[in-house]
């Protein structure tokens, strides 16, 4: 997006130097990606940069807002919500579509966000090694706030580990060594120092968890959360006996569970931006557009298996029974803005925050980024495609 950036990136590209560079992740990381990672990383000129960072921090500002727990007490549904939430979120991600308006200029459009940790060890692994293998300007930066690859790091330890011994933190997930993300809890083994345990490992006393650490019992006073709790729900019966989470127990969570419902789908009606699709929970539509055409509906919950639909009709919106968990959004039409050498790519940025207990406001602090040439946005639709799949951003600064 930054044409004399792009243009010489194309130009110095090699099939070599892109192996290397995938060589060089699974050396950091001691393990392959298992999902596709693109020929290029995203150049972002900085007027894209200014709005991206505007766009966010409105965003925080409806989270900042004294009554957001209120506002937000629906956002979780009675069967997942889990005891001892905190005030706030300790990791927000926020999702753009990369658009172009009336005028020609680039926008951010909100496409969705969670209070939930993703990629954070990986993501600067893959710009590290993008760094390494390409000719990257100097004058980019994948981070923000002041801060480089050795503060990132401290940040991110100092948040999830603390004080505490780090044996006694773990990041847990269901069957890890089955996910798609696995590369990152290598990373975030070696660059934060915990151990990533799977559910069905914990052990419960009382209250108390603990899990082997190399055959030693070792007590679990923080869990760095990755288990996605709807996912849980689904999966909990074949997954043989394992420790009921929902249940009151002496551990700290980073981040709480809760908040990946509260900061969701379920926020965007109360975010108003020019960044911001119009949108209303389906029960509070004061009216149906006329241009029914340019909106979508999305279930703020999956329940059977229910998805986005896409092409609406009246008709659709008086059959949905349960109005009150569905929302009414404008459609954001990305951008081809990537120029490469198989064709113009779409892409999304990810813009990653952390939120210390001693910080008033989430900080900025990483990105990620998702190309794709293809109606879907995801690194599981781009399996033939060139110049496609997951990256990270370059940002240009005013």
């Amino acid at each position: 997006m930054i044409p004399e950036v792009r243009k010489a990136y194309n130009q110095q590209f090699t099939d070599a130097r892109y192996q290397a560079f995938l060589e060089g992740m699974a050396q950091d990381a001691g393990i392959a990606p298992d999902f596709r990672v693109a020929e290029t990383p995203v150049f972002v000129p900085a007027v894209l940069t200014t709005k991206l960072i505007q766009a966010c921090e409105e965003i925080i500002n409806v989270i900042l807002r004294p009554d957001f727990k209120s506002i937000t007490q629906d956002a979780i549904p009675s069967d997942l919500k889990v005891p001892h939430e905190n005030e706030h979120p300790h990791f927000i991600v926020i999702d753009f579509a990369v658009t172009r308006e009336e005028g020609g200029d680039l926008a951010p459009k909100l496409i969705e966000l969670q209070g939930f940790p993703t990629m954070y060890a990986f993501q600067d692994v893959m710009a590290r090694q993008y760094k390494n293998h390409f000719d990257i300007p100097g004058q980019l930066s994948n981070f923000f706030n002041g801060i480089d690859e050795t503060t990132y790091y401290q940040l991110l330890r100092k948040m999830i580990v603390g004080e505490l011994p780090p044996e006694e933190v773990i990041l847990l997930e269901v069957k890890p060594e089955e996910q798609k993300t696995r590369i990152d809890f290598y990373s975030t083994e070696k660059y934060i120092g915990i151990r990533t345990v799977c559910l069905t490992q914990l052990i419960q006393e009382g209250k108390k968890l603990f899990y082997l650490r190399d055959g030693v019992k070792t007590p679990v006073q923080r869990i760095y959360n990755r288990i996605i709790f709807d996912d849980l729900q689904k999966q909990s019966a074949e997954l043989g006996t394992h420790v009921n989470l929902f249940q009151d127990l002496d551990v700290e969570w980073i981040t709480h569970p809760n908040w990946f419902y509260r900061i969701s789908k379920y926020t965007m009606p109360f975010i108003h931006s020019e960044f911001v699709p119009k949108s209303w929970f389906l029960h509070e539509l004061p009216v149906i557009p006329a241009d029914l055409e340019n909106y979508v509906l999305k279930p703020l919950f999956s329940f059977a298996g229910q998805g986005v639909l896409i092409d609406v009709t009246p008709a659709d919106i008086d059959n949905i029974k349960d109005p009150e968990n569905w929302i009414l959004q404008h459609k954001v039409k990305y951008a081809p803005v990537i120029e490469t050498p198989t064709g113009p790519a779409i892409c999304e940025i990810r813009m990653m925050y952390i939120w210390p207990d001693s910080s008033p406001r989430p900080i900025l602090v990483h990105n990620l980024s998702r190309i794709s040439k293809g109606k879907m946005i995801g690194v599981g639709f781009n399996s033939t495609d060139t110049w496609v799949g997951g990256s990270c951003c370059f940002f240009e600064f005013a």
